[in-house]
């Protein structure tokens, strides 16, 4: 997998994107809006081998749920937020994990946090059972954003600290 800085043509490619219900909830628009939160520096594109376009991964403030921002549920000194999306065509067949550990890798070789935090809508069993694995325990209660519920789940990257 080739990973680089997000392009403008892939964060366009990514708005066109379309996932089978209930995933579609994930769907994106080519808004100024969504395409500037793509280009800001934080968010990464992943390719195959064949250089198709494969995924992203984003970082910080872009991959945190306003709804969760807006209740300051996103505190705490040196915890970077992890968000991510896979091809549509790609989802549902056992590469999440992998492509999952390569964007933590990002975060800890980029971001050097103490901890991993990420949010993922509570209906997306499929991903809650990767982060699971992946060993990110649920933090507090759900909380709603846009009429939908979330979870936050952490990662400790210094569990034996005192």
């Amino acid at each position: 997998m080739k990973i680089t800085k997000m392009t403008l043509e892939e964060a366009f490619e990514l708005t066109q994107w379309r996932y089978e219900e209930p995933y579609n909830f994930y769907d994106l628009d080519d808004s100024a809006q969504t395409i500037n939160e793509f280009m800001d520096g934080s968010c990464y594109s992943a390719r195959d081998e064949h250089d198709a376009l494969i995924g992203f991964y984003c970082f910080g403030i872009n991959a945190q749920v306003p709804g969760g921002r807006k209740e300051g549920l996103y505190q705490g000194e040196h915890v970077i937020d992890i968000g991510l999306g896979m091809k549509p065509e790609l989802t549902g067949k056992g590469l999440g994990l992998s492509f999952f550990q390569t964007g933590m890798d990002i975060a800890k070789n980029e971001y050097n946090p103490k901890g991993i935090r990420l949010s993922v809508a509570s209906f997306n069993k499929r991903a809650i059972k990767l982060y699971t694995k992946a060993g990110f325990k649920q933090e507090g209660e759900p909380f709603l954003s846009r009429g939908n519920e979330f979870i936050i789940m952490t990662l400790d990257l210094q569990p034996n600290r005192p």
